[in-house]
């Protein structure tokens, strides 16, 4: 190395003082300044082929100038590298040790800058490339001299973060070639869009066969998708994406620029997909190119147009066709090299001649020129023919983007990126393929399911015309309290049941209104509006009916010795009954609203995917009332609501065939008692489960309710209001009398009166029956007696005729039995008879005795 150094130091030596005194003697004019460069005029980037040219082009106009370098001539030496970095080591040698001096340095690809730039900082050279865009030679740490005209690769990052965020995508995702100008572009791609909030979701790589890499950003539901490869491997990757049906509406590609404008309709061997599948597979893709020529026209530094500079270059080619010369595109970066050399040269003339400095005086041992001319090509600022020149901190181009579009095949201008100043302009409208740019994910459009007009419609005409029933029962009993028929039904007990079916009905109201027809902050007093209307309505529909049976149960159902101590029922007790039970209703509700009261919760349902729209998701949402412990509220009012069901069923059926007059329509409400329990039981678990669905839930428990009101009503109030229309009961008693009794067994009041007639008819029948016994026991009382004497009178026989050996002569008929007893009187009972063998022993006579009367009248007697 030490060797090296001094070898280098002898040719600086020798180097400098020939130029010296070259450029002392006056009669050679303007002193000479060289720059050693590499253009690659074959190999895999022949950009050479016009980038020599334009940089001539350049050299002349500069050299001509008496504003710029008045007292130096710029000469260019240049070899061809090849675009081979081994080639290009070999150049370099013959660049530095070779004289003159090279007071500057510009390679062209990206290969050879890298070797070239990383090797001039032992030389103190500045270099200058007009065709390299590698990300790498960002890098001020690895290249500290290094500047280019030619823009990084990663320039495309900030046009793509840009049109990221002006249709609102946050996330994007990558594939790439596995090549490390395509990687340090994603790696400078992912900082660049995480400072702007966006998230790269899916990142792959391929480096021959992109079938994987595809087919995983269509398992991951990639949309907006950055391709960065060559062109070779594009054909492949938009081959696989036709496969894979990733593209249209759905998807956004973006791509590199600089491919061929018909690159997807070449035909390669390396595919197996036609030029129809290929042009439906990119279309729509937006690319993103440099701009190496300025689209407008001004004037610059050089004080030409870019159309005067295309037009000159064009003769400078002697005719060749662009398409067909490398670096056609590139050919104004290297015009501005030179000029942006030249005028930064310029600049350091001033700075170097304040410090006893000259251009002329530069070697490579000299940092401080270096420095000199580092400093001026870092602030450097000029409009050329590519644009606006100017490098960043690493040295880099900073120019416009052109955003193109592939529309009907051809690519359309849509827009610029001015990367100096930030701005993004576009062309007219904000043009796209489709009708509206496509998201980086699925469209996720919340829609809230509201319950079907048409089922509110008819379910709410049953229930208005449930409330005028309601209505008309309620003053049909009011009316009427004073009949004694509905007195006798509990016409307090029967208007609280008419009140409770209507608040019932009324319910159905609330429970069909939703967020359709209020606003969310009203929708909590809806849901409260439902509890206590439903609530307060089965409190005194079924609690009136459960109060009636409950006491029909336990007044008339006790033991034969206790009945007639508990006959009498007590209106207050019923009244206190419902009571407790409303109350024990209202305090529930009450507590229930202060401490966990009911808001509006919503419910999520799965994803639903329209039709005509590929690229949206409707998000179905239900509204509901609900509160934190919705769970346990509803267990506590089920289970207390649900005891008294059974309870009601229960009692129900033990009273179904006691009759009273206290409550004569105890059976009507046992029937009622048994539909409701049926349909409530029903309709509470079953609602339970149709929860999420609104048509479903809402018509399952509105039937319910008016189905079980209609049941209540026409049960107790129809059969009453047919009675007093049919037999016009509604009159004053002295009418009653007047009826006749064709419908006794119907009417309890005249069913009784009956039953007191044949009670008195039984009791002259029974004084009859006692008058007789008494003659027969007065009978039976003399035949005794006659007996007994007779009895003595055969002893005191026998006695004689045992002494006397005679038996006297007795008259039959003196020993005759009376009427109706039997002939012999040795069967007649020598024990006293009783009252009842008394009668029955007469019963062949008078066929009816107090103890077996007509069992029916005795039980109608006893009613």
């Amino acid at each position: 190395m030490a060797r090296l150094c001094r070898t280098v130091q002898h040719y600086s030596l020798t180097l400098t003082l020939t130029v010296l005194l070259s450029c002392s003697c006056p009669a050679l004019g303007k002193k000479k300044l060289y720059i050693g460069a590499l253009f690659p005029m074959s190999g895999g980037w022949p950009g050479g082929q016009a980038c020599l040219p334009a940089a001539r082009m350049a050299l002349d106009v500069v050299n001509k100038r008496t504003d710029i370098l008045p007292d130096y001539e710029l000469e260019l030496i240049y070899y061809d590298s090849m675009c081979d970095p081994g080639e290009a080591t070999k150049l370099l040698y013959d660049l530095l040790y070779t004289e003159p001096i090279k007071i500057v340095l510009m390679p062209g690809c990206s290969s050879v800058s890298t070797l070239v730039a990383e090797a001039s900082r032992m030389w103190n050279l500045i270099v200058l490339s007009y065709g390299s865009s590698s990300p790498a030679l960002s890098n001020r740490q690895r290249f500290p001299t290094f500047f280019r005209t030619h823009p990084s690769a990663t320039l495309h990052n900030p046009t793509r973060v840009q049109l990221f965020q002006k249709w609102k995508w946050t996330k994007i995702a990558t594939i790439q070639q596995t090549t490390e100008v395509f990687t340090s572009t994603v790696d400078d791609l992912e900082v660049r869009v995480k400072e702007a909030g966006i998230e790269i979701s899916v990142r792959q790589s391929f480096l021959t066969d992109p079938a994987v890499a595809v087919k995983n950003l269509k398992r991951q539901d990639a949309r907006i998708i950055v391709g960065l490869f060559y062109e070779t491997e594009a054909r492949k990757v938009f081959c696989e994406v036709y496969k894979e049906k990733l593209y249209g509406k759905k998807y956004v590609w973006f791509l590199i620029g600089w491919y061929a404008d018909n690159w997807f309709k070449i035909k390669d061997p390396s595919i197996n997909c036609t030029t129809e599948q290929m042009t439906e597979a990119v279309e729509g893709h937006v690319t993103t190119e440099i701009v190496m020529l300025n689209p407008e026209t001004v004037r610059g530094a050089s004080n030409l147009t870019s159309q005067e500079f295309i037009a000159q270059l064009m003769s400078k080619l002697g005719g060749k066709n662009p398409e067909e010369t490398g670096g056609f595109q590139e050919a104004p970066l290297a015009y501005d090299a030179v000029w942006a050399l030249a005028l930064a040269l310029n600049k350091t003339v001033g700075p170097l001649k304040a410090k006893g400095y000259q251009l002329e005086d530069f070697n490579y041992n000299n940092k401080d020129i270096t420095a000199e001319i580092y400093r001026a090509l870092n602030t450097s600022s000029f409009e050329g023919i590519s644009g606006h020149v100017v490098f960043d901190a690493q040295g880099s181009r900073m120019a416009w983007t052109l955003i193109e579009q592939l529309q009907g095949g051809s690519y359309k201008k849509i827009g610029y990126y001015d990367s100096t100043k930030g701005n993004l302009s576009w062309y007219g409208n904000d043009r796209w393929i489709g009708s509206r740019p496509p998201a980086d994910q699925t469209v996720v459009i919340e829609e809230f399911r509201y319950l079907s007009q048409k089922i509110f419609v008819s379910i709410s005409v049953f229930a208005g015309l449930g409330i005028l029933l309601g209505f008309v029962c309620l003053t049909f009993n009011v009316y009427n309290s004073n009949v004694r028929y509905i007195q006798n039904s509990q016409p307090y007990l029967n208007n609280m049941t008419a009140v409770g079916c209507i608040m019932a009905l009324a319910a159905v109201f609330p429970l069909g209104i939703d967020g359709l027809h209020v606003h969310r902050r009203q929708f909590p007093v809806i849901c409260q509006f439902r509890l206590w209307l439903l609530g307060l309505g089965f409190s005194l529909a079924y609690g009136s009916m459960f109060t009636k049976i409950w006491w029909v149960h336990t007044v008339f159902t006790k033991k034969d010795e206790k009945k007639d101590k508990s006959k009498h029922l007590e209106p207050w007790k019923l009244y206190t009954t419902l009571g407790v039970l409303l109350a024990i209703d209202i305090l529930s509700l009450i507590i229930w609203q202060i401490v966990d009261p009911l808001h509006v919760t919503v419910e999520k349902f799965t994803k639903e995917a329209p039709k005509g729209d590929l690229d949206v998701l409707i998000q179905p949402l239900l509204e509901h009332c609900s509160s934190e412990k919705m769970n346990t509220w509803l267990g506590v009012v089920y289970g207390y609501k649900g005891l008294l069901l059974l309870l009601g069923i229960f009692l129900a059926y033990e009273t179904k065939s006691i009759s009273t007059e206290k409550i004569n329509d105890h059976r009507a409400v046992g029937m009622a008692i048994y539909n409701v329990a049926v349909l409530c039981m029903i309709t509470a678990p079953v609602t339970m489960i149709l929860s999420s669905q609104q048509d479903a839930s809402f018509a399952f428990a509105s039937l319910a309710i008016v189905f079980s009101v209609y049941i209540t009503l026409v049960v107790l109030f129809i059969p009453k209001m047919r009675r007093l229309i049919t037999r016009g009961e509604w009159q004053s008693d002295a009418q009653e009398t007047t009826k006749t009794v064709s419908s006794t067994n119907n009417n309890d009041e005249e069913k009784s009166r009956h039953l007191e007639r044949e009670n008195r008819e039984l009791q002259k029948i029974i004084e009859e029956k006692e008058e007789r016994v008494s003659e027969l026991r007065n009978q039976l009382s003399e035949r005794q007696a006659l007996r007994s004497r007779r009895r003595a009178s055969i002893l005191t026989n026998q006695n004689y005729s045992s002494s006397s050996n005679a038996i006297p002569y007795r008259d039959p008929s003196s020993l005759a039995p009376p009427p109706g007893y039997p002939t012999s009187i040795s069967d007649i009972p020598l024990i006293p008879l009783s009252f009842g063998n008394s009668s029955s022993l007469y019963q062949p006579d008078s066929q009816i005795s107090r103890n077996n009367y007509h069992t029916s009248h005795l039980q109608l007697l006893y009613k």
